[in-house]
């Protein structure tokens, strides 16, 4: 069965195999749009396991970036234009190194910042690295919670939370064998254990364990440093678990450790109407034909 994986856009959905992605975005006017890729070969290094994590954190940044672009052009487009302008290499550099600023500033930062401050009042704290490290990622997990739940008011966001929904229920339908349609779709749950959230909580786990190998005594900068260089180390650790919990889904072992992120899915992937599911296998029949795969869900 081909590995398939996906995020919701703006009025739509991509999904990513192998062979490249494919998005699908639903026009003012109620057609359904796509946009196909196909992926390039890559270095054999950077399939290797933990290396993998980092080189397909930066390619889904990446293809994130394309996918978005596409999906507003085509969402909010007016009258009869269909044209696409490409997005340039500087902008995409633009938006991803803007994310990582904002990302750095909010979970590197700020948490250390504030664990900095505990440990100034609380001596313990400061002596000790598995309670200094627990303050910053307890609260990295609350400055993200606070932000997932923030934009959670926003209206368009909410759209592609369900949207968010309506792709897990596909890839549920797809892995099961079944025919793709929305009748089969709608009936899987929204949350998915191979979700991006999911992801991004195994993360700021074990960031909180990685972290503790940092020396104590080193300063906050040359602590904020360390914790930047890390991050690769971490993603690749990350995706690994993540691939693994994907293998033994159905070991009672594996079932705690993603019962976490499937929880916090609650907050990020809600229940689709038909029309989004209906996209949503359009975006997956699109990206499937690249692996000469003509008829969706059910095939291997």
């Amino acid at each position: 069965m081909k590995t398939v994986g996906g995020q919701a856009v703006i009025e739509g959905v991509m999904m990513k195999s192998p062979a490249g992605w494919s998005v699908a975005v639903r026009d003012p006017k109620g057609e359904i749009n796509f946009k196909t890729v196909r992926s390039k070969k890559s270095n054999p290094i950077f399939k290797l396991p933990l290396i993998r994590g980092g080189v397909a954190l930066l390619q889904a940044m990446i293809v994130g970036v394309k996918a978005i672009e596409f999906s507003g052009s085509v969402a909010y487009r007016e009258g009869e234009d269909k044209s696409e302008k490409p997005i340039s290499t500087w902008a995409i550099g633009i938006s991803i190194t803007l994310a990582l600023i904002v990302a750095i500033a909010l979970f590197k930062f700020l948490p250390l910042l504030i664990a900095t401050f505990v440990g100034s009042i609380y001596g313990g704290v400061a002596k000790s690295s598995l309670l200094f490290n627990m303050v910053d990622g307890i609260t990295r997990v609350c400055i993200f919670l606070l932000y997932v739940y923030a934009i959670g008011f926003w209206k368009e966001m909410k759209r592609i939370f369900e949207y968010h929904g309506a792709e897990h229920k596909v890839i549920y339908a797809f892995e099961a064998g079944e025919e793709c349609t929305v009748e089969n779709a709608r009936k899987y749950k929204p949350y998915h254990p191979r979700c991006g959230t999911s992801f991004l909580l195994i993360v700021m786990v074990i960031s909180i364990v990685t972290f503790m190998f940092i020396p104590q005594e080193w300063s906050f900068i040359e602590k904020l440093v360390a914790r930047i260089f890390l991050l690769p180390v971490i993603a690749g650790i990350s995706f690994e678990t993540l691939k693994l919990s994907a293998k033994l889904k159905d070991h009672p072992l594996m079932g705690i450790i993603v019962y976490p992120g499937l929880l916090l899915q609650r907050m990020t992937a809600h229940e689709p109407d038909d029309s989004q599911i209906e996209v949503a296998i359009a975006a997956l029949n699109e990206v499937l034909k690249l692996d000469n795969i003509k008829d969706g869900c059910g095939q291997c």
